[in-house]
């Protein structure tokens, strides 16, 4: 599972808009910010996946819970 500060840093990081990253994943911009944590409610584990997915597709890497906290960051 990915954070929604997981998601906008990936994002961030890959220099794509919302519009992009929400057609990629095949949810709506709605969906994307609600899984970012910008709007209410959350969005659901299925969307979130499908994020997540369309992310490392990108070539974004999930970094889990280490002690440092979880984070985001490009394969090599």
């Amino acid at each position: 599972m990915a954070n929604p500060a997981q998601i906008r840093a990936a994002r961030s990081l890959i220099g794509m808009s919302q519009t992009e990253i929400a057609q990629a994943a095949g949810v709506s911009v709605s969906t994307l910010k609600r899984a970012e944590g910008t709007i209410h409610p959350p969005a659901s584990a299925d969307s979130v996946a499908a994020i997540r997915a369309a992310l490392e597709a990108t070539g974004v890497e999930f970094i889990p819970e280490n002690g440092g906290g979880p984070g985001v960051r490009l394969k090599k």
